[in-house]
């Protein structure tokens, strides 16, 4: 099975707690906090693969998460770094964020790319010594790792596609000239999906060449195959049209030329003005008296196409054909690249005086930036952290302002599904 396009999600892993310990050692007073740090979250990595060809392995398995990382210890021992996921991805894998569509990376160059951060390691209480607090027995909890959700979108990486409607040769075409062996049949869409074959025209000179399955009218607009797989023609540098000039199937060859220009152009403008050679097939079964060859070749030289006429059934003009498409794609910009469009949006630090309070009835909901932030610093199980976390509280003149609200004793404060009685 051919899969070409997934959505699935990538968590870095959580960052460990801080550690609280104390140092206790014979004949050693006032040892002081010595509570170890967490260890930093794994991190999700992207990988390209030479071996894959397909996203066939999402199709499964859509949730992603790397390791997380190991608490803190005491005597100052840092938790051991949570193990980073590897994700083997196709060469040419284009990555989306799911929101905007916008690209965040190309999988084309074989360099790692970290798509999903790891979480920071929480402090141990070692850092929280003071002149004025020499017992911290607090520590901060590990962060989460970053979240996305991504699309996984393969555009094959090929020098020269090869367009036209179905069963007019392309697959035979793409077997007489590489070692690729498509499907070959007399029926339409033979070809399900795409194959790639590497042309070797002489020594030193190759490209890549791909065929898709046929297009139909209305492929822009889903009709058909060939609208799943038009992605997979928008590096090429060079577009091959190939047409049944022999009327086989009752087509008239200038319509089915002018009809794939225009599936093209709805597609992509940018496609329909891509580089293009006409190849003008099965000579070999064309009726000597039709004008079908004379008609196309008029039509497509007044576009300022070059036209070749061959036989990839009986490989007449196959080899001429692919020395002149070696010989444009000297002059043609290389394989696109896509250049990144996502730009992360910066975490927000929030400002204390900007809480919001809502008053329902005998509980006041609390939310902001600034708060959201703070309790993934607060390891709640720990006593010393929940009066340190009060203390922040009452700096931010929360506090002041619930009274000044008229909050009561015994009142509900509920903070991001954490409920605290309120006690003046």
């Amino acid at each position: 099975m051919f899969v070409d396009k997934v959505r699935i999600t990538v968590i870095g892993g959580r960052g460990g707690d801080g550690a609280v310990a104390f140092h206790r050692e014979k004949y050693v007073a006032s040892g002081g906090p010595d509570g170890g740090d967490g260890g930093h979250g794994g991190s999700v990595i992207l990988r390209v693969d030479d071996n894959l060809t397909t996203l066939l392995d999402f199709r499964y398995k859509r949730k992603y998460q790397a390791g997380s990382g190991v608490n803190g210890m005491g005597r100052k021992m840092a938790g051991k770094r949570g193990e980073p996921l590897i994700i083997k991805v196709p060469r040419g894998t284009v990555v989306r964020d799911a929101e905007t569509n916008q690209i965040i990376v190309d999988m084309s160059t074989g360099e790692d790319y970290v798509i999903a951060k790891g979480g920071r390691g929480g402090w141990g209480n070692s850092h929280y010594a003071t002149a004025t607090r020499q017992v911290p027995r607090f520590a901060k909890s590990g962060r989460k790792g970053e979240e996305k959700d991504i699309i996984l979108e393969l555009k094959l990486l090929a020098d020269v596609g090869l367009v036209g409607f179905p069963n007019v040769g392309k697959s035979t075409l793409l077997s007489v000239t590489s070692n690729a062996r498509p499907k070959i049949a007399n029926y339409h869409f033979t070809t399900l999906f795409p194959n790639l074959g590497v042309i070797y025209v002489e020594e030193g000179v190759s490209f890549v060449m791909a065929d898709i399955p046929g297009i139909i009218e209305g492929a822009a607009g889903g009709a058909g195959l060939g609208h799943d797989f038009l992605r997979h023609i928008d590096r090429c540098r060079l577009l091959v049209h190939v047409i049944d000039v022999s009327g086989s199937e009752g087509r008239d060859p200038v319509e089915d030329f002018d009809a794939i220009c225009a599936e093209l152009k709805d597609y992509s403008v940018d496609l329909s003005n891509r580089p293009m050679i006409v190849a003008a097939n099965k000579l070999d079964i064309m009726d000597p008296e039709s004008d079908n060859l004379q008609r196309l070749r008029e039509r497509v030289e007044a576009e300022g196409i070059e036209l070749y006429e061959i036989s990839a059934g009986t490989t007449q003009g196959t080899r001429q054909l692919m020395r002149v498409v070696a010989e444009k794609l000297k002059t043609l910009p290389p394989v696109t690249i896509y250049e990144p469009e996502y730009v992360a949006p910066m975490p927000l630090a929030g400002d204390p005086s900007e809480l919001t309070i809502e008053h329902l009835g005998s509980t006041w909901v609390i939310t902001g930036k600034w708060l959201e932030n703070l309790i993934l610093d607060i390891n709640f199980d720990d006593y010393e952290a929940r009066n340190y976390f009060d203390l922040l509280l009452r700096r931010s003149g929360l506090f002041t302002r619930l009274e000044e609200m008229g909050i009561a004793d015994g009142d509900t404060v509920d903070i991001y599904d954490f409920e605290f009685e309120y006690q003046r």
